[in-house]
């Protein structure tokens, strides 16, 4: 069966325009993807299955869950499935699947070709037809704009978040009974970033998180429909007691290399994070960022700050020039920096290198100075999430002030310059191979916001000005060299 379903899958998903895939935020479950995430629900002793599938395109996920029932791998005196699916074209294609099990189960089932969120709110609200005890879910993927309708429903039942996928996985969890069992595949966004937290507390406060498993590559979990972003698949139990947790990790969605192991949940969010970022270790030893007592610090601890770079181009256009002018200072974006080498002004780019100094441009400004940057966006399949360079002031001449864009984070301490030696040795200790990889451990998106950088633990001033006066004796160490000063650390 599961293989029919695949052929139809592919049928629909290249039949259908990209631009409504988009609309709707669809991307159809491959049928091996479906299937790993059916056999993670646990058999319990049920007489009744009410299952719910928000966004069940053709049905590749309840057709994965009832072969387990027909196995006899979840038994059940009868099951019922509510099936919702905004999309219209393909009904005919999910009725078909569904009605091809009622003579092989004792199954009854639904096709509400209504809007998901609007629904589960009157439900919620309403308590009317809630009580499920299992959902499986692959949500549409596609922001929710602060002030929309979408918004304003969610608010009524205490859900506060910024993206489809989110809101449907809230939703279900809202209108599960005590015990109930959610299997979702989500991007993984959600595990850190201050828009997720109101989301995370709402998952961490009503359900236990009992399994994880994480893809090794962004693009092979949707690789039919070219999706990049990286994708988890959770099992959450409702008013489950919280204990340890599996973590499962393979390359793709063949999942012939999966690897399992178990964490404690102390693990995955951190007993002394206020922020409730959610971690996916992929080994079971700590490693040298966790275990090292010489990384202990806070930004605050060292007596720095991090910014987003205060220069939103678009805001201010007008004041933007291709190159420098009199009265203008040097704009610096990401595309001006390699490694630790910085070209300014930068020819051959679409950015500007300029921006006027006047009334309208200076509160955006920060004084010429040493600064640490990380970029805010990495290519989609970069080896390397967090990228940090060096803000060398001697490079602007006698410029007195900068132009800091958006797409950097910026450390600086109340808004002027660092230390040169401090700036340094923060760029040092940022590119750090084990630095990047711990912070993998809890994002899963290309993006590295300033809330994230501010989470991270560092080592003390002290240290940091010393790999900085190292970094300066070096000239320009290698990854290894640097790696090598993470082990020293630790030691």
């Amino acid at each position: 069966m599961l293989t029919a379903v695949e052929q139809t899958r592919l049928r629909v998903s290249k039949n259908t325009e990209a631009k409504r895939k988009s609309q709707l935020g669809q991307f159809l479950t491959p049928a091996r993807t479906a299937q790993f995430m059916a056999g993670l629900f646990i058999s319990k002793d049920s007489l009744d299955c009410r299952l719910l599938d928000a966004g069940a395109g053709i049905g590749s996920l309840s057709s994965a869950f009832l072969e387990r029932c027909i196995a006899d791998e979840l038994t059940f005196r009868k099951v019922e499935v509510t099936a919702f699916e905004l999309d219209n074209l393909i009904h005919e294609e999910l009725n078909d699947l569904l009605s091809s099990y009622k003579n092989r189960l004792p199954l009854a089932y639904e096709i509400l070709g209504n809007d998901f969120i609007e629904q589960a709110v009157n439900r919620i609200q309403f308590d009317f037809g809630n009580g499920f005890t299992h959902a499986i879910l692959n949500p549409p993927y596609k922001k929710i704009s602060s002030n929309s309708r979408y918004r304003l429903l969610l608010r009524q039942v205490g859900i506060e978040t910024v993206n489809l996928y989110s809101a449907f996985v809230a939703l279900a969890l809202a209108m599960m009974e005590p015990g109930a069992q959610i299997v979702a595949i989500i991007p993984r966004s959600f595990c850190n970033g201050p828009y997720y937290r109101p989301f995370r507390d709402f998952i961490l406060e009503r359900a236990a998180i009992r399994r994880i498993h994480l893809f090794g590559s962004r693009s092979k979990a949707f690789k039919d429909d070219d999706v990049l972003q990286e994708n988890i698949i959770v099992l959450l139990e409702r008013d489950g007691q919280q204990g340890d947790v599996t973590v499962t990790t393979s390359t793709d969605d063949s999942f012939a290399d999966l690897i399992t192991h178990t964490h404690p949940f102390d693990r995955i969010v951190f007993p002394d994070d206020s922020e409730r970022f959610i971690h996916v270790p992929t080994s079971p030893e700590r490693n040298v960022i966790e275990l090292s007592n010489a990384i202990h610090c806070s930004l605050d601890d060292v007596g720095i700050k991090v910014s987003t770079g205060p220069v939103v181009d678009f805001r201010l256009k007008e004041y933007l020039r291709d190159m420098p002018e009199p009265d203008t200072v040097p704009l610096l974006y990401p595309a001006h920096f390699a490694g630790q080498n910085i070209e300014w002004p930068k020819f051959g780019i679409k950015k500007p290198n300029a921006i006027q100094r006047n009334s309208e441009t200076e509160k955006w400004l920060y004084p010429n100075g040493f600064y640490c940057v990380v970029r805010r966006f990495s290519s989609k399949e970069e080896k390397r999430r967090i990228v940090a360079s060096v803000v060398q002031p001697a490079t602007f001449g006698d410029a007195q002030m900068l132009g800091l864009e958006n797409h950097l984070n910026v450390y600086h301490e109340n808004r002027h310059g660092l230390p040169e030696a401090l700036a340094r040795g923060l760029a040092v200790y940022l590119n750090m191979t084990g630095v990047d990889e711990n912070f993998r451990r809890s994002s899963g998106h290309t993006q590295v916001n300033a809330t994230d950088l501010k989470m991270m633990k560092y080592p003390s001033r002290k240290v940091l000005i010393a790999l900085g006066e190292w970094a300066k004796r070096c000239g320009e160490p290698t990854q290894n060299m640097i790696d090598e000063q993470l082990d020293k650390l630790s030691s």
